[in-house]
């Protein structure tokens, strides 16, 4: 009896450190996924009232889907605190147009001024994630060659 507290704790410390990634780490991948498919800075960019999508990429960087195919990367004045845990935003714009310097993303209190848009070449990086995916699939179900047990 004695002898199970130290298996399970052992047991235990083991299966926490093959837990997945945390949440941090998964957006810092996001966010480099974004980053290699993201153009120049832009100042601006037209918004008709509603999204697609977003994500929070940490605490000032967002990525932001306005159609199926176009995606923005914004970085906003932070640190932008709550930017990490609410459910929904708001970004504020001007005439169907947000720009950077004059407009900001809401998250429900807090305002965070907009301060870098880059368009991100959103076809593009599915197609690669796509084939990420696929690569690993292939890898997954071949056999074990050249291994000898």
């Amino acid at each position: 009896m004695k002898h199970r507290l130290p298996l399970m704790l052992l047991t235990t410390t083991v299966l926490a450190a093959c837990t997945s990634q945390g949440p941090r780490e998964r957006d810092t991948e996001a966010y480099e996924r974004y980053r290699d498919f993201a153009g120049a800075p832009i100042d601006e960019f037209t918004y008709l009232g509603r999204y697609d999508g977003w994500r929070s990429l940490g605490r000032n960087v967002l990525a932001i889907q306005t159609s199926i195919s176009d995606a923005y990367l914004l970085t906003v004045q932070g640190p932008c605190s709550e930017l990490e845990f609410v459910n929904t935003i708001a970004l504020t714009s001007t005439g169907n147009t947000v720009r950077r310097g004059l407009d900001s993303v809401r998250t429900g209190r807090v305002s965070c001024a907009i301060t870098e848009i880059r368009p991100v070449n959103y076809a593009e990086m599915r197609k690669a994630e796509r084939e990420e995916s696929a690569r690993k699939q292939v890898q997954r179900d071949q056999p074990a060659q050249g291994r000898s047990y």
